[in-house]
């Protein structure tokens, strides 16, 4: 089983109130849930109005597989143009499915 997480960080540009972050994250979650059904959470900065810190989640038996799936979701993200990327951090983790009796 292999688990890959996606932490990725936005600058939000003339945003003034936390409403208008909230808006800009609910349109992003929707997205990549609805399009690629991977887990979205909002992971840090949630009281800073002009950050957001995303956190992406996936498990598949195929590492290959999970490192095109976020190299996807960064592309749909970043074409979204909601907001600036300034960074981006994917790890892909093997965990082996070995049983204790």
């Amino acid at each position: 089983m292999n688990i890959g997480y996606c932490s990725l960080r936005f600058y939000l540009h003339g945003n003034n109130s936390l409403k208008g972050k909230r808006k800009v994250i609910r349109s992003i979650k929707d997205r990549l849930k609805n399009k690629f059904n991977v887990s979205v959470a909002e992971v840090g900065d949630q009281d800073v109005w002009q950050n957001i810190h995303l956190g992406i989640a996936a498990v598949n038996s195929d590492a290959q597989y999970l490192d095109g799936l976020f190299k996807h979701v960064v592309n749909f993200v970043d074409n979204m143009h909601l907001a600036e990327m300034t960074d981006c951090q994917t790890e892909i983790i093997n965990v082996n499915n070995s049983y204790a009796d």
